[in-house]
């Protein structure tokens, strides 16, 4: 009568277990001024903007991404991809991080230049903005990564790189 009743509880606990890893998520704290926006697609965890520097003629951006377990690519595809979005000065070179945070791998790139990327996948047409900075990371979790793109004039990014990197330093998977 014992042994039934402990395997039970073993597979009950077993089962709690593993309904609790599956509704675990990203969690995060957003840094002081961003300004949360709507999101505009359902791929987007959450959009912000950050208030431009002085002289600077935009606001910058930060979207945080999930596109499902096994999507999105990899690290390194995805720090090619978002190196490529910017065209850089001759002789220039992005910078490439790898972090613990909160014991989760997280990938960063900080890169400047020419930010080219498209205005909307396959639509055809580019970005042409001058003097502009990217920083980027993806956040590896048990259910998949998390892609985070921080991109804007180089003066407001530089302004918003501290709290974008407490925002990074935030993550934990719960």
């Amino acid at each position: 009568m014992k042994k039934p009743i402990l395997l039970l509880l073993i597979s009950l606990t077993c089962l709690v277990g593993q309904a609790a890893s599956q509704q675990a998520s990203l969690k995060f704290t957003v840094p002081a001024g961003w300004i949360e926006e709507e999101r505009t697609s359902s791929m987007r965890v959450a959009q912000y903007r950050l208030t431009k520097a002085a002289g600077d003629a935009e606001d910058a951006s930060v979207v945080l991404y999930y596109f499902g377990q096994g999507q999105g690519g990899s690290a390194a595809a995805n720090i090619e991809r978002w190196i490529g979005q910017m065209k850089q000065a001759e002789g220039g070179s992005a910078k490439e991080e790898h972090l613990d945070v909160n014991g989760l791998k997280v990938t960063t790139v900080d890169v400047t230049g020419t930010y080219i990327a498209e205005t909307a996948p396959g639509s055809g047409t580019f970005y042409n903005k001058p003097g502009y900075r990217l920083r980027a990371a993806v956040v590896e979790t048990p259910k998949g990564s998390y892609y985070v793109k921080l991109v804007g004039p180089e003066k407001t990014v530089a302004q918003w790189n501290d709290s974008f990197l407490s925002y990074l330093k935030s993550f934990q998977f719960k």
